[in-house]
């Protein structure tokens, strides 16, 4: 088994004993391209890596010998076009294969990843390209994306190949072509073009609350701190299929589809969707006998008002949710209908899960679990003094100066001022918001600013949703903050209605009064909002901060204060 090489134990008793005995050992020189998936194709050729399918009856299934060695065909490629050690590659591949192959390849290479969506306009491209210094861009073959690409490389002087997957298209390179040129052997470099466990591997672009997005970069450890998510949270299995619902654009990805699921010698089962539609997600489920899943709750949500009985789901054994916290309601009916519960985890792009819902201990609906052991989770009030049980404080992972663990971002790519202030003091201020409970469980709250003040009150958006949602009425909603004179701001509740429901005054005070049962009857949306959709990232997350500005915007306009 691989994991022998970096894990001291693997089997653990209880969740102390997880949490205080499991560790990571990182080789000096770990390559996530050479010691995993070489390494695989070496014990077993057969052994499979990534089954792919999309919309469009294609499918391949590729074994890690395969991986390999049209990583190599890759590598040799990206070096005939200029990429060496440290330079910066762009991909938009959504969930094409390519991006497993070329991924690994300049893993290989040591170059610096950066994995984009498909909804980056040339405005965006240009700003990513010019920040990063990127050198190449790999893309799939879609109208929108390569036209952006094609208006943003005259404005980014660095930016000197594109590269196209998928279709061939007049005036970029085409992927295929160029690999079956190349050689299919890759030595592995021993020079200065060597890399080190603590060189930059992989940078996201993620949105703060104020300012352009930030380069969060990983190291070559960055993988081995996903162990954790992959067995131990999403509890993949040896040769059995995985599937995490997330485009490769995104940070979810590396979480569910690549480096922790590999690591523990599970196939990848990617499905190449062209939109998310509930019933053709279930069916691929149920087509491809898949033994565990991961996606968001929204995905949840909506596979709900579908007849998910009449998929035959029997093979998959754990089910798993991240992105924002699962409603109780959600949980509750897809353990009626399938027999499983949905195991929460959370985390950011800066590192891997942080809080889970781990096998050793009976799992708190609604909760975000307890804290991985990796990391050295405290709550913290704002002056920096942990909070006791029961009370809300930030969530923080100490020591990280000193003790930076394999999975975790090392800093912001070119940027050591920013660095130094979020990573070299005392503590990494994750900005989240959680209380923990007598028995060590973790409750969110919600972004620190999510948190609605009202009359003094803090309100966390997550418990009013998790109450709207338990009525029949509700498919989704979102909970956010209004301006209001008197209060300083009043929850407002953005609601889908299910189908056969119409939006009413008598259904708003009925939902409102439902909340006041729910939950602490101050906490109740005083504004209510029926809406056919809520706005949402590509990746399934509800925008609570468009909401929250579109509604501040029309409070100036309302009140005439357009400054």
């Amino acid at each position: 088994m691989l994991l022998d090489r970096f894990l001291p134990r693997i089997e653990f008793d209880s969740y102390e004993d997880f949490k205080k005995n499991y560790r990571v050992n990182v080789p000096e020189n770990f390559n996530f391209g050479y010691d995993v998936v070489d390494e695989w194709a070496k014990q077993d050729e057969t052994k499979k890596a990534l089954v792919w399918c999309n919309d469009h009856d294609e499918e391949k299934t590729f074994t890690f010998k395969d991986i390999s060695l049209f990583s190599n065909r890759a590598a040799n490629y990206f070096r005939s076009i200029g990429i060496r050690k440290g330079d910066v590659v762009m991909m938009i591949l959504r969930r094409r294969w390519e991006y497993w192959v070329c991924a690994v390849a300049l893993h290989k290479i040591g170059a610096i990843v950066i994995p984009s969506t498909l909804q980056l306009t040339k405005k965006d491209i240009v700003y990513r390209a010019n920040a990063a210094k990127a050198k190449a861009i790999v893309c799939v073959n879609d109208d929108f994306v390569t036209t952006q690409v094609e208006n943003a490389m005259p404005d980014v002087p660095t930016l000197k190949t594109r590269i196209v997957v998928g279709e061939k298209k007049d005036g970029w390179e085409f992927f295929e072509d160029e690999i079956e040129k190349q050689s299919d052997v890759f030595e592995r470099p021993t020079d200065d073009q060597a890399t080190s466990w603590n060189d930059i591997m992989l940078v996201y672009f993620t949105s703060g609350t104020e300012g352009m997005p930030k380069m969060i970069q990983h190291n070559f450890a960055h993988p081995l701190g996903h162990i954790v998510t992959a067995k131990y949270w999403q509890r993949v299995q040896d040769g059995k299929l995985h599937m995490s619902v997330s485009d490769s654009g995104w940070a979810k990805f590396g979480w569910g589809k690549i480096y922790g699921q590999w690591l523990s010698g599970a196939v990848v089962f990617a499905y190449d969707m062209d939109k998310f539609v509930p019933a053709k997600l279930l069916e691929k489920m149920a087509k491809y006998k898949l033994t565990t899943f991961c996606a968001p709750p929204t995905m949840y949500r909506f596979m709900l008002l579908e007849d998910v009985a009449s998929y035959d789901l029997s093979s998959i054994k754990h089910y798993a949710t991240a992105g924002e916290p699962l409603n109780a309601e959600v949980n509750m009916k897809w353990q009626r209908l399938t027999g499983h519960n949905i195991y929460q985890g959370f985390g950011q792009s800066e590192g891997s899960v942080l809080l889970a819902d781990f096998q050793w201990d009976d799992i708190k609906v609604g909760s975000s679990g307890k804290p991985s052991p990796i990391y050295d989770l405290r709550l913290l009030d704002s002056e920096g003094k942990e909070v006791g049980v029961g009370e809300e404080g930030s969530i923080c992972i100490m020591d990280v100066k000193n003790n930076p663990p394999a999975g975790l971002f090392t800093g912001y790519y070119l940027n050591p001022e920013m660095t130094e202030e979020k990573l070299l003091g005392t503590c990494y201020n994750t900005c989240d918001m959680a209380w923990r409970d007598s028995e060590g469980y973790y409750w969110f709250v919600g972004r620190n600013d999510d948190v609605i003040k009202c009359s003094g009150y803090r309100i966390g958006p997550f418990e009013v949703e998790s109450a709207l949602i338990e009525h029949d009425a509700v498919v989704e909603c979102a909970i956010t903050g209004v301006p209001d004179p008197v209060r300083g701001q009043v929850v407002k509740a953005t609601i889908v209605l299910k189908k056969g429901y119409e939006p009413s005054e008598a259904l708003k005070k009925e939902l409102q009064d439902h909340v006041k049962k729910s939950t602490a009857p101050y906490k109740y949306p005083r504004v209510i909002e029926f809406v056919d959709e809520l706005p949402k990232t590509f990746s399934g997350k509800i925008k609570r901060g468009q909401i929250r500005h579109e509604d501040e915007e029309a409070v100036r306009v309302r009140d005439g204060n357009n400054e």
